[in-house]
């Protein structure tokens, strides 16, 4: 079937035509001249965009804080033990998630406990992951469910769970959701995109997030219903199976969450010189140097992308170091050809930018990160001192350092929101670290397929490309919904060419 979307605007230019033929863009040119088609799209006027690459998400968890208990707007103790005693009085049964709530600068002056929960809950295994998903509260009955978990690396008698002690009580909580709860939650996530007009999200799963399970069910998904593409990551060494996992599913990389520290919130994220609010830790790598470089081996000679969660200074040099070996041993060009991603990468100083551009590396970034905590006086200022958290999140020098750019949401740490994105990493907290806004655009949009290996040689809008495209009731350009920190609606979204159903 054939689609001509008339009448739009494209880029800057109003009075255009589209038409798409077997999911790929066939002809754009002047509406005036644009020939039949077998459906047509009356644009009248509105903008016509690539559709959004969402580089980082966790489709299941995003969705199970959409349809569940989400904490993110608690702005008080009281208030998030509230929330959580009112969504366990309407749902009478099973293991009670959450996430999203974060202490800084709660009047109570502290977080959740299990003593909290166990008051609201009772009897029920709950888990509720503080806002940046790297450390977490549990109930009484959620701590009995993992053997020895009181052994384990990060383990609080209080219930607030950090390093391996997470990993492993995330993984029992998450696999106590059962098949009609995650698809629930999954079908969520992949509509409210839609309606975002982001056409593809890079689901970042782990056998420490949410199991292979997990994964195969959203693969499945996306490939049965219409909606956003699914790009699978498996962030797992390979000397612990993870290539062979990557190869099973067919999946675009073999990283993303592969968790070589945490995160700043929770005091995990690795750095090179104590937190200035606990000078007691800098935090902590989770692999040794080794087994990074073995992993980076591995894929490169197998030609497939590895990735790393890394955000502390110290996690981003151990990774780089890894690489570097690499490339050393098999040579710059075969590094290059794999093009290795950096998930977060918050603390990147000059030499670092430079061996990303050298090897070819993609940065992928979160811009809704800086929004929420970035300046002189958020939650990186409390954590690392005001030195520290205005260098954070340097997207200009990365950008003009020639680093490749994707940008994400990490959902459901902050809110799938793709314009909001762009818009953060124009108007950075620092001045002079935001990105121009032609480029945030792109890093948002073309920057998700470069990322994946999967872009178009002539970019998204050439002929030939596939049709991934979002229609925006807007009258204004491009820049101008740049310009004016717009946020239009989604009015369409074609994925390979196909409509998919937006609902409000």
């Amino acid at each position: 079937m054939s689609v001509l979307v008339a009448d739009v605007t494209v880029g800057d230019r109003p009075g255009r035509a589209l038409r798409v033929e077997d999911g790929r863009i066939a002809w754009l040119g002047d509406a005036a001249e644009a020939a039949p088609a077998d459906r047509l799209v009356a644009g009248e006027g509105a903008l016509l965009t690539p559709a959004f690459v969402d580089a980082h998400v966790h489709a299941t968890a995003t969705g199970l804080a959409l349809t569940g208990l989400d904490l993110h707007s608690s702005f008080s103790l009281a208030e998030a033990v509230a929330s959580v005693a009112a969504h366990v009085g309407g749902n009478g049964a099973g293991i009670v998630l959450g996430t999203g709530w974060d202490e800084t600068g709660w009047p109570e002056g502290r977080g959740l406990t299990r003593h909290d929960l166990d008051a609201v809950v009772g009897d029920r295994p709950a888990y509720l992951a503080r806002v940046d998903v790297h450390s977490a509260t549990v109930s009484t009955a959620l701590l009995d469910r993992v053997p020895d978990i009181t052994a384990l690396p990060g383990f609080a008698a209080d219930g607030r769970l950090r390093l391996d002690a997470h990993h492993a009580v995330r993984q029992a909580a998450y696999g106590a959701v059962d098949a009609p709860q995650r698809r629930t939650a999954q079908r969520a996530t992949r509509a409210a995109a839609a309606a975002l007009g982001i056409g593809s999200l890079h689901e970042m799963a782990g056998p420490e997030v949410s199991g292979v399970d997990d994964l195969t069910a959203l693969l499945a998904l996306a490939a049965e219903e219409p909606g956003p593409l699914v790009l699978g990551y498996w962030g797992e060494l390979a000397e612990r199976g993870g290539l062979d996992v990557v190869r099973e599913l067919g999946l675009a990389g073999a990283g993303g969450d592969l968790f070589c520290d945490g995160a700043f919130g929770s005091h995990t994220a690795a750095l090179s010189a104590p937190y200035t609010d606990r000078p007691d830790t800098a935090g902590s790598l989770r692999f040794t140097t080794a087994s990074l470089v073995d992993h980076v081996r591995a894929c490169t000679v197998a030609g497939v992308q590895a990735g790393f969660h890394c955000i502390g200074d110290a996690a981003v040099e151990q990774v780089l170091t890894a690489v570097g070996a690499v490339a050393e041993e098999l040579g710059r060009a075969a590094v290059r050809a794999c093009r290795h991603r950096l998930e977060h990468v918050e603390m990147a100083g000059p030499a670092a930018v430079d061996r990303l551009a050298d090897w070819g590396m993609v940065a992928s970034v979160q811009p809704g990160f800086d929004a929420a905590w970035g300046g002189r006086a958020g939650m990186y200022a409390e954590r690392l001192g005001v030195a520290r958290a205005l260098a954070c999140n340097p997207f200009a020098d990365l950008s003009d350092g020639g680093v490749a750019l994707a940008l994400g949401s990490d959902a459901p740490v902050t809110p799938m929101d793709p314009w909001g994105g762009v818009h953060a990493a124009v108007d950075h907290r620092t001045p002079g670290s935001g990105l121009r806004p032609f480029d945030a655009f792109d890093a948002a949009t073309h920057g998700g397929w470069h990322a994946a290996r999967a872009e178009h040689p002539q970019g998204p809008l050439a002929v030939g490309a596939p049709a991934h495209l979002a229609l925006w009731a807007t009258p204004s350009t491009l820049s101008g919904v740049l310009a004016g920190r717009e946020r239009p609606e989604c009015r369409l979204l074609l994925v390979a060419g196909e409509p998919v159903e937006v609902s409000r």
